[in-house]
C-alpha cells in the first residue's frame, strides 16, 4: 500500500483538515487547526506532502521520526500541528486497514 494524495480542506473559517489516500482506496482524516496561524501549518503540509505520497502509510513511527529529526525547527507549533494531522490520518488508515478502531492499535 502507498499514499497517493494529500489534500486539505477547510470546512469552517477556523477548522483544517487532512486527507490522505492510498493506491487501494483506503483514506484517512486528520485535523490540523491552529488558532493563529492556519495559512503556515497549510503550507507545511504541502512541504510534508512531499515526503509522504508513494510511502507506505503503515510504518507510521518511521514517518513521525523522520519528519521530526529531520526538521530544522524541532517541535515548532506549526510543524508539530502538521506533522500531528498527518499521523492522525495515518493511524485512521492503519484502522481501517486492519478493521478495528484506532485506539485498539
Amino acid at each position: 500500500m502507498k499514499i497517493t494524495k494529500i489534500e486539505q480542506f477547510f470546512p469552517l473559517p477556523r477548522v483544517r483538515l487532512v486527507k490522505i489516500t492510498t493506491d487501494t482506496g483506503i483514506s484517512g482524516w486528520g485535523e490540523t487547526t491552529l488558532e493563529g496561524k492556519p495559512q503556515s501549518v497549510v503550507a507545511a503540509v504541502d512541504e510534508l506532502a512531499q515526503y509522504f505520497l508513494g510511502k507506505d502509510p503503515l510504518r507510521i513511527e518511521h514517518h513521525w521520526q523522520h519528519v521530526y529529526r529531520s526538521a530544522f525547527f524541532r517541535g515548532g507549533n506549526v510543524l508539530m500541528t502538521a506533522l500531528s494531522g498527518i499521523d492522525q490520518a495515518l493511524w485512521d488508515i492503519s484502522g481501517k486497514h486492519y478493521g478495528v478502531p484506532t485506539h485498539a492499535l
